[in-house]
């Protein structure tokens, strides 16, 4: 038995949902991009593993590439403050970028990473959200694709962590309070 599962509150999506969602969006992906080569840009540490997932759903010619950044420290909400930890290494000038994230909270994260691609003058940026938290979104933010939206929760899993644990969960479920409180 998995010892993490006694931390969980409540699955909200177990794995065979994220799979069957991942591979919708890897096919509007294809359907959108088709005739061309997008870099995808995946947001460490929380989107490795749903990244992972979406380019194996993916069946055209892609480039990948990651940025590194924090805003969350130890904590359960974001700081507001975002630090680029790891920058992008492909040249992204009149290319086609989708920005692969884990979790839209406040937005002031994907706002900033957004407005940092734009700055490398790509043809255009897209955004692939694997969890959207619209109840914390500080900013008015528009999202391209969007597998799952969930209420205010703090949840983990799928890639998701609190104080670097839970990532490996197979699943997104809702971390008990009394784990972070």
């Amino acid at each position: 038995m998995n010892l993490m599962n006694c931390d969980i509150s409540r699955v909200l999506f177990d794995e065979q949902q994220i799979q069957a969602r991942i591979k919708e969006i890897g096919q509007m992906i294809d359907k959108d991009y088709e005739g061309k080569e997008p870099v995808i840009i995946g947001i460490l540490k929380g989107g490795f593993i749903f990244m992972s997932d979406l380019v194996r759903s993916i069946s055209l010619h892609l480039e990948i590439d990651f940025m590194a950044i924090s805003s969350y420290g130890a904590g359960t909400s974001s700081s507001g403050v975002v630090k680029i930890r790891k920058d992008i290494d492909i040249p992204l000038e009149n290319r086609d970028v989708i920005i692969v994230e884990d979790i839209v909270d406040s937005g002031l994260s994907l706002q900033y990473i957004k407005d940092y691609i734009w700055k490398h003058k790509p043809a255009s940026v897209r955004t692939c959200i694997l969890l959207n938290k619209p109840e914390a979104h500080k900013t008015e933010m528009e999202f391209d694709y969007v597998c799952f939206e969930v209420g205010n929760e703090f949840v983990v899993g799928y890639g998701l962590d609190y104080g670097e644990r839970y990532r490996n969960l197979p699943y997104i479920g809702i971390l008990k309070e009394e784990c972070y409180s």
